[in-house]
């Protein structure tokens, strides 16, 4: 068992620490001096770290490679306001020393509760066709499986076993009371968008060691095998509307939002901008959880920088927290106390008339 988790950083900055991780990433780069050093990103259920090692690189180059466990020695340091790793001495760990559960994060909840949450909310649809269809998705052994398991991201937001469903059940209830807000917002319609707008992260991420990409994850991304995953499905049902398809269709390709963040296009109908806008916020919203709970033993109410929000956040419960209160003062005389205040009477004492010292 690790005793040292990346979440600790903060209670061993510029101290040596011995831990095992998981090998993220790694690279080879030159110093100025033209000799290599290596730049590696270590990983444990708590987190990710960057990490580099400067000297005697040429005796570990070779040594592993990504997705290996190691055991290392290091310096915990800050460089530009950010928590890495300086490597002293690199190990790769054997088969029979890695404990799997140390590296990859678990949901807390569990994972029958939360599927049984999604089953009872697709048997509340009232359109046939898209009951059918979502029930054919989760009663494919393989696909349901598949997504109990998967984390909803690589890094950014519910990136840990579970985090898809997670997600995807958080949506279902904030986008189920969201609907009673607006009459023209099709439930059904959304709800099946919710089901299947991050289904192909069941494909496009890999997490049997550490959070990767697959190389079909990464030629074509989630959207484009959520695409293929329902040309397939849909196969079984001829009779399926084709207007419900092409809506279903535009609600995988748009729920980004943005072009610069990946949709191909916009969202155009009113399903399609809640589905964007619901999704961002959950995301952002585990994102902030996650620091919070990252950064728990910090005394400060303010996090270190979040970089897939681009700003330092404040927890705001902790700043609203009754401070405790400061000691009282112990007004007590001191053995000094009494020996000063002895030489001040002695000295009142010898100055009133008719006394002498």
């Amino acid at each position: 068992m690790k005793e040292f988790y990346i979440c600790d950083c903060s209670r061993h900055e510029n101290k040596i620490i011995t831990s095992n991780f998981v090998v993220v990433s790694k690279q080879i780069k030159p110093k100025k001096t033209g000799d290599p050093y290596l730049a590696l990103t270590l990983g444990d259920r708590s987190g990710q770290l960057d990490a580099k090692m400067w000297d005697n690189v040429e005796d570990v180059l070779n040594a592993f490679e990504q997705d290996d466990f190691l055991k290392i020695k290091g310096l915990v340091n800050k460089y530009k306001n950010r928590f890495q790793l300086t490597i002293h001495k690199v190990r790769k760990l054997g088969e029979t020393e890695i404990e799997f559960s140390d590296y990859l994060p678990k949901t807390t909840k569990n994972i029958d509760d939360l599927w049984q949450a999604l089953t009872d909310f697709v048997l509340s649809f009232q359109n046939p066709h898209l009951k059918s269809l979502v029930q054919a998705f989760m009663s494919d052994p393989e696909i349901a499986a598949a997504y109990r398991n998967a984390p909803a991201a690589k890094t950014l937001h519910h990136a840990y076993i579970g985090g898809l469903l997670d997600h995807v059940v958080s949506l279902f209830r904030s986008c189920d009371l969201i609907c009673r807000n607006y009459s023209q917002v099709n439930r059904d319609l959304l709800l099946t968008g919710v089901f299947l707008h991050d289904i192909g992260k069941i494909h496009e991420l890999a997490y049997n060691r550490s959070f990767s990409y697959t190389t079909r994850g990464q030629l074509l991304g989630h959207m484009i095998i959520e695409l293929e995953m329902l040309q397939a499905k849909l196969a079984l049902f001829p009779a399926f509307p084709a207007e419900l398809k092409t809506l279903l269709e535009h609600l995988i390709i748009s729920h980004h939002g943005e072009y610069e963040f990946g949709s191909p296009k916009l969202p155009m109908f009113p399903e399609a901008l809640l589905l964007h806008y619901m999704d961002d916020l959950d995301s952002k919203m585990e994102a902030m959880r996650a620091q919070f709970e990252r950064e728990a033993d910090l005394d400060s109410p303010w996090t270190s920088y979040n970089p897939s929000l681009g700003r330092p956040l404040l927890n705001s419960a902790k700043f609203l927290s009754p401070k405790p209160a400061p000691a009282p003062a112990d007004t007590s005389p001191t053995a000094e106390d009494e020996a000063e205040r002895s030489g001040e009477i002695h000295q009142e004492a010898s100055t009133l008339p008719g006394l002498k010292s």
